[in-house]
């Protein structure tokens, strides 16, 4: 059998330590470390401190001048400027008269979407008139206690396409115009010029749902041609004031 080797006691392992740290620490005496580099150190924080104070500076100098610039576009006009003309003086009197601005096309006071009206509603239309609409076309009654009717289902009106039609009935107190537009749901206004030049803008009424026609109508003064009111011009127009189309 082979012998054991003979176990070390904590007492000569606790010398055995005592003796390699003393062996440790007598080599470290013999070793003198590198001086630091405090100079070099330095130098680099204070490169380094620059660097910092440069790019802060410098962004800065960015921000101010993105902002001027867009203060500058904010307040310079976008054109050159205007010069404005002479007020001119008014005929007989001291005061200047400024011109009389005319409406955009766009923004015309005389537009309107049409009004809805219920199947069978009757509007008062004036002067003893009355007008009204079914899903089967234009009803209008007069004063005397005339009636009429205009279909929009009889195969005589192609809703298809843009179109007025026009009935009027005249005296010496005035002249009653009315009729259909059909062929678009973009009417916003219907202007009737007479045999005198004279324009009027009618009225438009329409049923609920957008059914692609609608009733207008109008008075003017007594036709001064005398043929009763058959000479007048009509034109449509949508909320633009774009031409939908004319009548004749």
């Amino acid at each position: 059998m082979i012998p054991e080797p003979p176990t070390r006691t904590e007492d000569e392992a606790a010398d055995a330590a005592r003796k390699l740290r003393a062996v440790f620490a007598e080599a470290a005496h013999d070793i003198t470390p590198a001086p630091v580099p405090l100079a070099a150190i330095e130098r680099a924080g204070r490169a380094r401190r620059r660097r910092r104070t440069t790019a802060l500076t410098t962004g800065c100098a960015l921000t101010v001048t993105a902002m001027t610039l867009a203060l500058l576009h904010t307040l310079a006009p976008s054109g050159p400027p205007s010069v404005a003309s002479p007020p001119a003086l008014e005929k007989g009197a001291n005061r200047p008269v400024g011109p009389s601005p005319s409406p955009s096309p766009s923004t015309s006071p005389s537009a309107k979407p049409p009004r809805v009206v219920a199947p069978g509603e009757r509007v008062d239309a004036g002067g003893g008139w009355k007008v009204w609409l079914t899903r089967n076309g234009k009803y209008w009654a007069g004063p005397d206690g005339y009636e009429n009717f205009r279909s929009v289902t009889d195969g005589n009106i192609n809703l298809s396409q843009p179109g007025i039609s026009h009935q009027s009935t005249g005296d010496d107190k005035g002249v009653f115009h009315s009729g259909l537009y059909y062929g678009t749901k973009n009417a916003a206004r219907l202007e009737l010029t007479d045999t005198a030049g004279r324009r009027t803008t009618a009225t438009l009424l329409e049923l609920p749902g957008e059914p692609g026609w609608g009733v207008w109508y109008a008075t003017t003064p007594p036709d001064p041609s005398g043929d009763g009111g058959s000479g007048e011009k009509l034109a449509l127009y949508d909320a633009s004031s774009r031409l939908i189309t004319t009548f004749p």
